[in-house]
């Protein structure tokens, strides 16, 4: 993607330290001279401006660096550990110092727009009259992570709805149907153990278990009533059923104690034959990383609860981008260029990027280069349920303080990996997840 005249700019490492603020201490960080809490004067370089990405992400800001070399850019690249907390701890720091915050970033974790943008921290900008035209291409759903209070905080960078994937090879060799319910794809779940031992229908192991098994079901692990406040309650019926379904499935060892990411998750995922999973395990997972080879995989429509009328899905990151609220004039000016950039223009988001655009209207390029692949053994159904998967996203489900998928991880995929059952475990994920929620200064209801 080289341009002639392109200024390659500036990379560098950004080393996150942990900083002497502490996460529990934020409030006392923000209240300092120059801090959340102050009118603190905002600044113009002129234009230059500062973008901090994780490492995926570094391809879309040098494609805006090509595309525009007339910005000066300095681009850092930090760590894209999800869950971590040093990146908000510096945030404090800055506020305390009354600068050094980035004029963009690309959020490693999606719950970093809670303190970003919450009262202490105070560093994302209301992009709601700055950007419309940007924000008018986002459907409701796939925005509504950025919606806090009323005010766009961040951009999304892709749609990440849950679909449901199965293996289309398989289950013609085998005459098994697709389900069409979550009852249904237990089940079958079931069944496919028994009668093929080793043959998977999912993971638990990772981060974006409690998304695709917990937000599909609707269970209030993340329900923001206001800045302060949150309602978790692991005995509602909708985390029941999620529980019971999961509880089955590993005792049956249908499902995997793995998480897609771990070293041992590709030779294991040779072996899935259906999951709930993200639009964006079929580009990057399935093809890129798994190496599952064409013409097997497809994805169809998210599963329906019994009793219920529509499908029902949760989200699998779609990250988010932030821009600073303490820049005016022509740093500002550059800085939304960056923002319309890596939100709607196709050099990233067609191009480069291996999920579905979270911007509308670049969503049906990015699907025929992906259909020109001919990876998906129908192409045609799995990016329709891919388009379709946002509009069945279970609404009340927040990115708050604290991070749900490392409760699990720590609690939950932990306790599976030892031998416990999904009762056993949950009891430590329930109870670790009202702590950290109360740690982290919400009241829960």
């Amino acid at each position: 993607m080289k341009s002639p005249g392109s200024r390659p700019g500036t990379v560098r490492t950004l080393a996150v330290a942990t900083v002497a603020c502490a996460a529990a201490l934020l409030t006392a960080c923000g209240s300092s001279a120059g801090g959340a809490g102050a009118d603190v004067k905002q600044t113009d370089s002129g234009g230059a401006i500062t973008v901090w990405v994780d490492p995926p992400r570094v391809p879309a800001a040098k494609a805006f660096q090509q595309a525009h070399p007339e910005i000066k850019v300095t681009l850092n690249q930090i760590d894209g550990t999800v869950g971590g907390k040093s990146l908000q701890q510096q945030f404090a720091q800055f506020n305390q110092a009354g600068k050094g915050w980035p004029d963009a970033i690309f959020f490693p974790s999606n719950d970093d727009i809670a303190w970003a943008s919450g009262a202490q921290v105070n560093y994302t900008a209301d992009l709601t009259d700055l950007v419309p035209d940007v924000i008018k291409g986002y459907e409701d759903a796939v925005i509504a992570p950025c919606t806090i209070d009323g005010k766009i905080r961040c951009l999304r960078n892709d749609a990440a709805p849950d679909i449901f994937w199965y293996n289309k090879a398989f289950f013609t060799q085998y005459g098994y149907q697709v389900p069409k319910t979550w009852e249904e794809y237990g089940d079958l779940a079931l069944r496919i153990a028994k009668e093929h031992p080793g043959k998977l229908s999912g993971f638990t192991g990772d981060a974006y278990a409690p998304d695709r098994y917990l937000w599909a079901s609707g269970c209030p692990t993340n329900a923001r009533k206001s800045e302060t406040e949150v309602h978790v309650d692991l005995t509602d019926p909708k985390c029941v059923r999620a529980k019971d379904l999961l509880a089955k499935l590993v005792q049956a060892k249908a499902v995997s104690t793995l998480g897609i990411f771990d070293a041992d998750a590709a030779k294991a995922g040779k072996d899935l034959v259906m999951s709930p999973g993200a639009a964006w395990w079929g580009d990057y997972l399935f093809r890129q990383s798994w190496k599952i080879p064409a013409g097997q995989m497809t994805g169809v429509a998210p599963l329906t609860w019994q009793g219920e009328d529509k499908p029902a899905t949760g989200n699998e990151g779609g990250g988010l981008w932030g821009f600073s609220r303490h820049i005016t004039g022509k740093q500002l000016e550059n800085t939304l260029i960056f923002a319309k950039f890596v939100a709607t223009d196709p050099r990233w988001q067609v191009e480069l990027s291996t999920g579905l655009p979270a911007y509308g209207p670049v969503q049906d390029a990015w699907i025929a280069k992906q259909t020109k692949g001919k990876y998906f053994a129908d192409n045609a159904t799995t990016f329709a349920a891919m388009k379709g998967a946002n509009a069945y996203v279970q609404p009340d489900h927040s990115y708050l303080l604290y991070n749900t998928g490392s409760v699990w991880t720590e609690t939950m995929a932990a306790g599976l990996a030892s031998g416990k059952t999904v009762d056993q475990a949950w009891t430590g994920f329930n109870d670790e997840l009202l702590k950290q929620a109360k740690a982290m200064g919400y009241t829960v209801k």
